[in-house]
């Protein structure tokens, strides 16, 4: 039998807020985390807005000494799985540690340690290069470490999915222990990319918005976008299989349903135009979850401001819920937070859970043009307080990848 898997903590690490009650507030006031990047000067530099994480006590959670040896990516990651950990009790029970597993996403990993390090090497020859370099750098190191922060001794794996990492990861996570395999995990995903060298990679592809009005700049499915805005930061769940949760008297915040990944296999970076291999990811997470289209009530959308991405993924929506392709409200967080690469999912994630426990939706921000090949049932510049009983959040990565999870609202 079919277990069921509900969310009992959430941690949040993002430049729309570094805590859930933080980023709840920017969502209910439409807060824009995008400015100009104060990381690195942008003189040279083609984009130059971007989504950092600000005002971040990283000693809040743990000393400067305990997070020195971590790339970015990785200290995001155990801020943000600290909040969780917390936020569920579960320091506070007892209860098997080697059912307790660790899944998150990155789509790159620690690329800031990579260039420091090649910088040392080149400028200061190898045997100047930290032996922390390799630890740093790895995707992995994230849950390794998580894992060495709250005891999972379960499965502790990463995925590397691009853009759909910490989907897809939370996605297994929710089969892993709906299946039987554990009882809790500690999933979502993280990355910190804000660097002259990823800035300048994804420019040389076209891929950045080349703006400076942070106002015009992250602009999904409006008819004047021209490239995503990059952000930063970290969201992680606590998923728990029910009746563990229910005997220790969890808080639940909603229960994942359905999970469904496919891969268009079409190009590296471009996905398919006409949105169906999006499209069947989203049938299977309904498939998986045993609904109709009809019963899902918001969208969060990939919507990266890209003109492919949201283009295809208005066909992919039309495609997957045929005659119901106008009944769910649509929007995409990305205009507030910018795109988190690999941890995006699992920012979304979170927001989608935080719409369907108080029955808001919030704003695709700063929206002016109507885009014919958009046309989707949008809720754009203001968020709309309406009844959301199941929501759908969507990830679509370079290489194809796709991923889609459905979140319902819990009624006890």
């Amino acid at each position: 039998m079919k277990r069921r898997v509900v969310i009992t903590g959430m941690g949040v690490v993002s430049p729309i807020g570094n805590s859930i009650d933080e980023l709840w507030y920017s969502l209910q006031h439409n807060v824009c985390g995008i400015a100009p990047i104060t990381k690195f000067d942008t003189s040279d530099f083609r984009a130059k807005l971007a989504g950092e994480v600000k005002d971040l006590d990283m000693e809040q959670y743990f000393t400067k000494r305990d997070l020195k040896f971590n790339d970015r990516f990785t200290q995001f990651a155990r801020i943000a799985a600290k909040q969780a950990f917390d936020d569920s009790g579960l320091a506070n029970t007892t209860f098997d540690h080697e059912r307790f597993g660790v899944m998150l996403g990155s789509g790159i990993g620690g690329i800031e340690t990579i260039a420091q390090a090649s910088t040392t090497i080149d400028t200061r020859g190898p045997s100047r290069v930290s032996p922390y370099f390799i630890p740093m750098s790895l995707i992995n190191l994230a849950a390794g470490c998580v894992a060495i922060d709250v005891q999972a001794k379960g499965n502790v794996s990463s995925v590397v999915t691009a853009c759909a990492a910490s989907t897809n990861a939370i996605g297994e996570a929710f089969h892993k222990i709906r299946d039987g395999y554990e009882d809790i995990v500690l999933t979502g995903g993280s990355e910190a990319s804000i660097t002259p060298l990823a800035v300048a990679g994804f420019a040389s592809m076209r891929a950045l918005h080349e703006g400076d009005d942070p106002k015009r700049a992250s602009i999904p499915f409006d008819a004047d976008r021209s490239g995503f805005v990059m952000g930063e930061g970290a969201g992680i769940f606590i998923l728990e299989e029910l009746e563990h949760a229910l005997k220790r008297k969890a808080k639940i915040y909603g229960e994942i349903i359905g999970y469904g990944t496919t891969c268009d296999a079409y190009h590296m970076t471009a996905p398919l135009s006409d949105g169906s291999s999006a499209a069947k990811a989203m049938q299977q997470a309904m498939q998986d979850a045993n609904i109709t289209p009809s019963e899902i009530d918001y969208i969060n959308a990939h919507g990266t401001s890209t003109p492919l991405n949201d283009a295809g993924e208005t066909c992919a929506v039309k495609l997957a819920f045929k005659d119901d392709w106008q009944h769910p409200y649509v929007s995409s967080t990305k205009s507030m937070s910018g795109h988190l690469l690999g941890a995006s999912g699992a920012l979304e994630a979170i927001i989608s859970t935080l719409a369907v426990q108080n029955d808001y939706v919030p704003a695709t921000l700063n929206y002016k043009q109507l885009d014919p090949a958009c046309d989707l049932n949008l809720v754009v510049n203001e968020g709309k307080q309406v009844r959301i009983h199941i929501a759908m959040s969507n990830s679509l990565g370079f290489g194809g990848h796709n991923a889609s999870i459905l979140i319902k609202k819990w009624e006890d």
